[in-house]
């Protein structure tokens, strides 16, 4: 095995408000390996999207990447000169966004705003740009592209919109595609057509994949591996079967509980009780405990370190603390 294609260490972002520091990312570690599609599921505010942000290195203020290694084939993303790392953005490194409209620009057409970000990465002139525009439009399925390449974005439906932005991501055939909630707000159809768009253009690239999401569905289908993420920290990491047949952290457990699934009809929907915490001020210990129904006395004043369980697979919980003491001699 080399060395994983993309692999952050300690990644710790805040930002930096009136209120106080909201500690958003802290210490995330995770990896992804060559070909491979990983997600990173939670609860909505549990810092995914700021995570991904910082993998880009697009946090802005009042946000600020604090400390960690975030080592994309072997640099350091976080160390590169801004131009180096811009360079990087939408060449190696694709990222689809959640909401379209905030990030298409409705002055420009389709086909401009793809021509961009293609004459930005690669060594082509403005006429073959544009060819190669039209082909990612093709690729991501877009209907009559000889037309829809002078439209504004106005002009689309929300689905079409969102594989424009995806077209702009796959223009230069990146290694790492980061699809940051690719289907909020559309609707199931919809939905289902842009996340086997996704998994084709990842199989045709090839490319690996960061799937950013609280739907556990499109998990289970899509995914090889999956990192649970609670309150800024994960908490558990294992493959997509054992997470969904085995999970470990009560976190993961109460998460799956509280998901609807066909192939297992429930008497009674079963939500996790409380909020999620408050990230300026964390609870001490393991910040699930206020919610746990698995806590220990030990959950309330100690923070839990990651305990391997397997290979590739962990889980930050006193629980297997607990079960390791009691196991040894």
């Amino acid at each position: 095995m080399g060395e994983p294609l993309l692999q952050a260490r300690n990644l710790v972002t805040h930002l930096f408000t009136d209120s106080g520091t909201v500690h958003a990312v802290d210490g995330v570690t995770l990896h992804i390996d060559h070909g491979e599609a990983v997600a990173l599921v939670g609860e909505s505010g549990c810092g995914k999207s700021m995570t991904a942000l910082s993998l880009m290195r697009l946090v802005r203020p009042p946000g600020r990447i604090v400390s960690g290694q975030v080592l994309f084939e072997g640099r350091d993303l976080l160390g590169l000169p801004e131009d180096e790392m811009r360079r990087l953005r939408g060449g190696k490194l694709g990222m689809v966004f959640q909401d379209p409209m905030t990030y298409l620009n409705p002055l420009m057409r389709i086909g401009e705003q793809i021509t961009e970000a293609v004459l930005l990465h690669q060594p082509v002139g403005r006429r073959q740009a544009r060819v190669v525009a039209h082909e990612a439009l093709e690729r991501v399925g877009i209907p009559a592209p000889e037309n829809v390449i002078d439209y504004f974005p106005h002009q689309l439906s929300g689905g079409m919109r969102q594989r424009v932005l995806i077209a702009m991501a796959i223009s230069s055939k990146p290694a790492l595609l980061i699809a940051d909630e690719p289907t909020t707000a559309l609707d199931v159809t919809i939905q289902a057509q842009i996340m086997r768009l996704l998994a084709h253009i990842r199989r045709e690239l090839p490319s690996s994949m960061l799937l950013i999401t609280h739907d556990l569905g499109l998990v289970a289908e899509y995914c090889d591996r999956v990192y649970v993420m609670y309150a800024g920290q994960i908490v558990e990491e294992g493959n997509v079967f054992d997470i969904f047949a085995n999970p470990q952290h009560p976190y993961t457990r109460a998460l799956l509980r509280s998901t609807l699934s066909p192939d297992k009809p429930v008497q009674k929907f079963a939500p996790i009780d409380g909020q999620p915490p408050n990230l300026i001020v964390p609870p001490d210990g393991c910040r699930f405990h206020p919610r746990c129904t698995e806590r220990l006395p030990k959950c309330a004043v100690e923070p839990p370190p990651d305990f391997p369980i397997e290979k590739n697979k962990m889980a930050r919980c006193w629980l297997y603390g607990e079960a390791a003491s009691a196991a040894a001699p």
